[in-house]
C-alpha cells in the first residue's frame, strides 16, 4: 500500500468518481490513476469503487468504509509536514484564511500590514468563497481557518470561537432628510426604499429580521455583497444605504454621512472557524491573536481538547469580545 494510492483513491471520491478530473488536477495521468486504484484493490482483495465498463460508478460498502481512513491518513501527513515545517523556522510558510469580501477589503488590511513587518516570509492568501467550499477546503486542509458570521450550521463539525463583532450604520447624501433627524427609528427608516448587505453565502442579513421583530417590513430595493456598490448607488439617488459602520471611510466618502443604528440593528458576530486536527504554527497563533486578543496559543490548544461545542462557546468572556 502505497501513500500516493491512498491520495488517488480520496480525490477520486472527491471529484465525484471522475478520474479524468482527477488526473488533471493532479497533473498526471487518467490510465495512471486507475492503474494504482486497480493495484491497491488488488493488494486489499476488495473494490473500492463500482465500475460499469472502463466509467467508476459508485462506492463499494468497503470502499464507504476505506474512504474516511483514507482521508484522515492524508491530514496525519498533512500535519506531520506542518509538525517539521515549523522546527525548521517558526517564521516561515503559508497561511490561508478565508472570509468575506468586506472584511478583506476594509477591517484585514491594517491587520495584514503590522503581521507583516514580523511575519515577512509568511505567504498570506486569503479567500473568498461560498459556506460549502469554505467548509469542504477545511475539511482538505487547503485553509487554516475561516472567519463566517455566528450561528452558521455548514460549520457544526469544526470549532468556531468568537473573534470580534461589527455593525452597521445607514449611509445618506450630504443634503438628505435624515441627516437633520433628531434620532432615526424603524418608523422613519421604513419610509424609504433601502439598499443592503448580502452576505457571500447568498442569505440576507439581519436587517430585514430586525424590521420584522419591531413590526415593519423594509423595502428593500437592492442588495449586493459589495458595500462599494451601495455607496454607488446611494449617490445614485436610489436611496438610504445600510452598510457596514468599517466599510465607510471618512475621507474616501465626504460626499456621504453616515449615520449610526447599533440601536436598531444588533452587532452581529463573526468566529474563527478551524478543524479540530489542525497543527496550528506559531504564525498562524499570532494572526488570529492579532484579529482577537481574547483567543490566546493555550485558549485555541484547550479548545481543540475540547468535544462538547457547548463547553467551547462559554471559553470566552464575552465581554472581552472586541469590536470592529
Amino acid at each position: 500500500m502505497k501513500l500516493q494510492q491512498i491520495k488517488y483513491i480520496f480525490e477520486v471520491a472527491r471529484n465525484q468518481l471522475n478520474v479524468s478530473a482527477t488526473a488533471e488536477s493532479l497533473f498526471t495521468s487518467q490510465p495512471g490513476i486507475s492503474k494504482q486504484i486497480r493495484l491497491l484493490e488488488d493488494e486489499l482483495g476488495v473494490e473500492i469503487f463500482v465500475r460499469s465498463g472502463k466509467h467508476l460508478t459508485n462506492t463499494t460498502p468497503a470502499g464507504k468504509e476505506i474512504l474516511p481512513v483514507a482521508e484522515n491518513i492524508l491530514k496525519q501527513v498533512r500535519t506531520i509536514q506542518d509538525i517539521a515545517a515549523s522546527h525548521v523556522n517558526q517564521k516561515e510558510g503559508r497561511l490561508n484564511l478565508s472570509c468575506t469580501h468586506t472584511f478583506s477589503r476594509y477591517f484585514l488590511p491594517q491587520i495584514v500590514e503590522e503581521y507583516r513587518q514580523k511575519y515577512s516570509k509568511v505567504a498570506m492568501h486569503i479567500y473568498q468563497g461560498g459556506l460549502h467550499n469554505t467548509n469542504k477546503e477545511l475539511d482538505d486542509g487547503k485553509l487554516d481557518f475561516a472567519l463566517v458570521h455566528d450561528g452558521e450550521e455548514a460549520f457544526n463539525d469544526k470549532i468556531q470561537l468568537p473573534c470580534f463583532y461589527w455593525d452597521r450604520c445607514i449611509i445618506v447624501p450630504k443634503n438628505h432628510p435624515l441627516t437633520k433627524a433628531e434620532s432615526i427609528n424603524f418608523d422613519i427608516l421604513a419610509q424609504y426604499p433601502l439598499l443592503t448587505h448580502t452576505s457571500s453565502g447568498g442569505k440576507t442579513n439581519r436587517i430585514e429580521q430586525a424590521f420584522k421583530e419591531n413590526g415593519f417590513t423594509p423595502e428593500i430595493v437592492f442588495s449586493a455583497t459589495d458595500c462599494e456598490i451601495i455607496k454607488s448607488y446611494v449617490r445614485m439617488g436610489l436611496g438610504v444605504g445600510i452598510i457596514a459602520s468599517m466599510a465607510f471611510e471618512a475621507h474616501l466618502d465626504a460626499d456621504l454621512v453616515a449615520i449610526p443604528v447599533q440601536h436598531l440593528i444588533p452587532k452581529s458576530l463573526v468566529n474563527v472557524v478551524f478543524d479540530r486536527n489542525l497543527y496550528f504554527r506559531e504564525f498562524i497563533f499570532s494572526f488570529i491573536e492579532s484579529l482577537a486578543p481574547q483567543l490566546s496559543k493555550e485558549l485555541i490548544l484547550q479548545a481543540q481538547q475540547t468535544k462538547s461545542a457547548n463547553k467551547i462557546s462559554k471559553m470566552v468572556d464575552r465581554s472581552l469580545i472586541p469590536g470592529i
